[in-house]
């Protein structure tokens, strides 16, 4: 018997290591996958799995019904473009065709318009962070790499701040995956006395690579919690500290903290003195920003701030996580910013128990994204890169509101080809995702690779590639994209559905079509050992899946900038112009912003735009999580909408009584931007005035068909309508998703299909997708 594929029975068991699809951050969730007569039967969670020890995401376990559901697309199919919107019109094509015609397109636009009017697209969660941006720049050799979440609002601006500001791969939660035999059990471990949980929901979302139910295990080791969200979560209420602030205060919040932790010396002196540049005039910024003005703006309790400061500052090790709502504000930068900054003062970063940090030699190679290669002139002309220097330093991506707009007006250059991965922009993460339709229906050719007709490819999609799933790939998973490797393992493949390809292979073959030389490896094993040797871990993709865990951990060091282990150069210090952690950055007075982090107030609030709020008067937040869905993902799965089957946005109580509503009342959610429908859910763990809306909604059942209310319903349910374009911060980063205002008023009912649920929508499948 083997490690990874042995029998029980009927049952054909193959053990892998799971990122997406189905949407999932790399989190490593450890799976066995049991099959009957090649046909994937059952799901159970794999107990010698060091990170989740058997335990298993409900995505996972309905991993079944995903990967054998009839509606999933597993043949390249095509559409004539002048039948965009038109389902009846898709037909099956083969392997080859499909590549023929990606070859062909490529080349004619090469020729006609250049490389850089062809734009790719990538979404969140998969592991295609380096398959696109190989595609984009090595195998169509185009500088247009586009993440379309306006202000880059997710992991960008808080990665590209720890370049600035720490010259270090991302931070994140001291959870033992460095002891992967006992975990918290090693002798060598130190557990955190105090654990800070900034703007995420980790048990639902187990985002950016964190396993959130590692805080549960520690907590019942002893770790204390600070929690800052403007919801009473799970965490929060188990917290021995909870900051529910006005969704986009963050900065003010901290700024008071950071006064309070230097006002009463409760900072780290020794660190502070040799490693962190500008505190001084850090000191001076925060005194501007006592608690009792934090108070007023954020409407914490004055004393809770100071308690909760001076808690984070004398209980350590302290440790951090922090999610995508620093960044989702016009001054996520200077929230992300600050956050480090509280980190620092505190003697936190990169000790034991505190915030493990990548340094320059634990990230992952850049050399297979393949920018480097492009001609100088070419990457010259990527998107927004010349406006935004804070966007295109960390980041080799469009600045994605300019890369939109360039679509839109042809302006400074039309955009003829499009490749989408792993996205599905109208439904999630665009906003003004109308518009966004629109515009994505002027290039000439549109391709998309995903499992299911998605909303967006229905619309304006042209080639369809058929995605392999978790338990159909061989691949690999690695934490934190790169930045942070905690631990690599290897994804491996069950069984063949359809003609499916994973991500990999789709690059592979694309590559080897349109620029071999860029594509080195003669098959997809040969590829996942060159990757696997880049994070610096010896030996074969085959051997790794073969191991006894399948499953291994980079050796990790404390301390980093004391030994030379931060820097390129290997002299002790911090990978910033100034070798050390800035307080002062001067990069972002160079780029025209204040080098030092700052509170500004969400561009509409009832403080900034008193007269709009007596309109609009919640204030709305987004993105709430479901332990059903991954972003857009997984809607047209029976078990799991049951679970969660509508958009829903919460509201207190005592709001609901007070406008005539009672919980399940179907109501419209409006401001100057636009508008949409969703469910009201009554509960109290959200303030009075403050909204909570779930994200990345359409209806599967509804069927592909604009009938005015976009493919498969999408505009009547996607918040993001709410959202505004082109708003962002001075650098480029951060879009108001989690701070901005609405009204909300009844609606006469619900969708015109509500009843019933689950329709049968499904009985009448188009053409293309009987098997």
């Amino acid at each position: 018997m083997s490690n990874w594929k042995w029998q029980e029975g009927d049952y054909t068991v193959v053990r892998t290591c799971a990122w997406s699809p189905p949407g999932e951050h790399p989190v490593g969730w450890g799976l066995r996958l049991y099959y009957k007569d090649d046909v994937l039967h059952h799901v159970e969670g794999d107990p010698t799995n060091p990170i989740t020890q058997g335990r298993v995401s409900i995505k996972f376990l309905e991993l079944p019904a995903y990967n054998n559901s009839p509606e999933r697309v597993i043949y390249p199919m095509k559409r004539d473009p002048k039948y965009r919107g038109d389902n009846s019109k898709w037909e099956r094509v083969s392997w080859d065709e499909a590549y023929d015609m990606i070859e062909s397109e490529t080349r004619r636009i090469q020729k006609e318009y250049g490389p850089e009017s062809i734009m790719t697209f990538i979404g969140t969660g998969r592991d295609v962070w380096h398959t696109v941006p190989k595609i984009t720049f090595s195998a169509f050799e185009s500088p247009n790499f586009n993440y379309p979440h306006n202000g880059w609002s997710c992991y960008g601006p808080r990665s590209s701040i720890c370049v600035y500001v720490l010259g270090a791969g991302y931070p994140e939660l001291d959870y033992a995956t460095e002891f992967p035999e006992l975990r918290y059990d090693d002798p060598n471990y130190v557990l955190p006395k105090c654990a800070l949980i900034i703007g995420k929901d980790p048990l639902v979302s187990n985002p950016d690579g964190l396993f959130g139910h590692a805080l549960v295990d520690m907590m019942k080791r002893g770790t204390e919690l600070i929690v800052v969200d403007p919801r009473a979560t799970w965490l929060a209420t188990r917290a021995k500290y909870f900051l529910q602030l006005r969704p986009g205060t963050d900065a003010a919040l901290y700024l008071a903290m950071c006064h309070v932790i230097i006002s009463e010396d409760l900072y780290d002196h020794e660190f502070c003195d040799n490693w962190v540049y500008g505190f001084k005039e850090f000191a001076e910024r925060c005194a501007e920003y006592p608690p009792s003005l934090a108070s007023s703006i954020t409407g914490v309790p004055e004393q809770l701030i100071i308690d909760a400061a001076r808690y984070w500052a004398t209980e350590k090790p302290g440790s951090m996580t922090w999610g995508l709502a620093v960044d989702e504000k016009v001054n996520g930068i200077q929230t992300a910013h600050l956050v480090l900054l509280m980190c620092a003062i505190t003697g936190n970063l990169d000790v034991p128990g505190g915030v493990l940090l990548g340094g320059s030699d634990r990230e992952a190679p850049t050399s297979w994204w393949g920018w480097e290669e492009l001609d100088d002139d070419i990457k010259a002309k990527r998107l927004g890169a010349a406006e935004y220097p804070c966007v295109s330093t960390a980041c080799s991506t469009t600045q994605c509101d300019i890369a939109m707009d360039a679509i839109r007006t042809d302006k400074p250059y039309p955009i003829k080809m499009t490749f989408t991965m792993s996205s599905n922009p109208i439904a999630c993460p665009s906003a003004d995702p109308q518009m966004v339709d629109a515009a994505m229906h002027r290039p000439d050719f549109n391709v998309f690779a995903d499992l299911t007709m998605t909303p967006s490819c229905a619309s304006y999609g042209d080639l369809f590639l058929p995605v392999a799933s978790t338990g159909e790939k061989d691949g690999l998973v690695a934490t934190h994209y790169g930045a942070l490797t905690l631990f690599v393992a290897a994804c491996v493949k069950g069984n063949q559905v359809g003609e499916c390809k994973s991500d990999d292979e789709i690059m592979l073959d694309l590559g080897w079509r349109l620029n071999p030389s860029k594509f080195p490896w003669k098959d997809l094993y040969e590829f996942l050992t060159w990757e696997l040797n880049g994070y610096g871990i010896e030996g074969t993709w085959e051997e790794l899946r073969d191991s006894e865990l399948g499953f291994v951990t980079p050796p990790y060091e404390f301390e980093k900038y004391a030994y030379g282990l931060q820097t390129w150069n290997g002299e002790p210090g911090f990978g910033t112009q100034s070798g050390m952690v800035e307080a002062y950055c001067q990069r972002f007075a160079d780029w025209g912003d204040d080098p030092m982090p700052y509170y500004e107030e969400p561009p509409y609030s009832p403080v900034s735009t008193p007269d709009l709020a007596e309109k609009y008067p919640f204030v709305l937040t987004t993105g709430a999580r479901s332990w059903s869905y991954f972003h857009s993902e997984q809607r047209h799965i029976k078990r799991l909408r049951d679970l969660d089957p509508w958009p829903t946005v919460e509201m207190n109580p005592a709001d609901l009584k007070r406008l005539g509503l009672v919980d399940g009342d179907w109501v419209y959610l409006e401001n100057m931007f636009g508008k949409c429908r969703q469910k009201v859910r009554a509960t109290p763990i959200i303030k009075e005035g403050t909204l909570m809306a779930k994200h990345g909604w359409w209806y599967p059942e509804k069927g592909p068909d604009d009938t005015g209310h976009g493919s498969y319903g999408v505009f009547d349910a996607n918040i993001n309508q709410l959202v505004p374009h082109g708003l962002y911060g001075k650098m480029g980063f951060g879009s108001p998703f989690k701070c901005m205002i609405c009204s909300v008023t009844k609606a006469e009912g619900g969708p015109d299909f509500e009843e019933g649920w689950p329709a049968k929508a499904w009985d009448k499948a188009p053409a293309y997708l009987e098997r």
